[in-house]
């Protein structure tokens, strides 16, 4: 009589089998979220890298308002016990539709001026609102596209949106990375070159910051 059949090559081949697909799905799912993100990633860091070269000329408009009486009044009624407070939400929303600058961050008040700072991505902007006139006056600077997608790369005044938005896209890439790995290793046993390229990304720029960076 022949010995029963061992189970266990068809049980590795399918156990195999399932890892592949599992680290498929997961692989291209994540690369499908982190795609744009990637791109945008690697273009601006190309542009960070080489930012003295194209560097670009900025743009400022200056511009002016009178507070009507009644908001006046509601600032000054509203001056806070420190330094730094937030505006009435009515005297923001003024702002906001006065000079088109969100009004949301801390406000510097002193005796006679009312300052508000409101950076964005790409450029800068301010408002300062005098406490006795009401006179107001705000400066808006934009440094081009190139700056903006810079700042959005850097996480640089763009709110808590964009950061959940990179939380999650580092997530993504993390997958990719991972599953890309295990793949890797899935594959290697046809791929001799696999191990090698791995190993000279690690090592170029291990040594570049041994050796140059200092």
């Amino acid at each position: 009589m022949h010995a029963p059949t061992s189970p266990r090559p068809a049980t590795k081949k399918s156990r195999k089998a399932f890892w592949l697909k599992q680290l498929h799905m997961w692989h291209w799912m994540s690369s499908a979220v982190s795609l744009i993100g990637l791109l945008l990633f690697a273009i601006t860091g190309f542009t960070l890298n080489h930012a003295a070269d194209i560097e670009g000329t900025p743009v400022v408009i200056e511009t002016s308002g009178q507070m009507p009486a009644p908001l006046l009044a509601r600032l000054r009624a509203a001056v806070p016990d420190t330094e730094r407070a937030p505006l009435p939400a009515d005297v923001a929303a003024w702002v906001e539709k006065s000079f088109l600058m969100k009004a949301s961050a801390e406000a510097e008040w002193s005796a006679d001026e009312v300052y508000l700072p409101a950076p964005r991505p790409g450029g800068d902007a301010w408002v300062a609102i005098d406490l006795a006139t009401g006179a107001a006056s705000a400066e808006v600077t934009s440094r081009g596209w190139i700056s903006y997608l810079n700042d959005l790369h850097k996480g640089r005044n763009s709110g808590g949106e964009w950061s959940l938005f990179i939380d999650i896209f580092s997530f993504a890439c993390l997958v990719f990375a991972i599953t890309g790995l295990f793949l890797l290793q899935l594959h290697s046993a046809k791929r001799k070159s696999t191990w090698p390229l791995v190993g000279l990304g690690l090592a170029i720029p291990a040594a570049i910051a041994v050796i140059f960076i200092h």
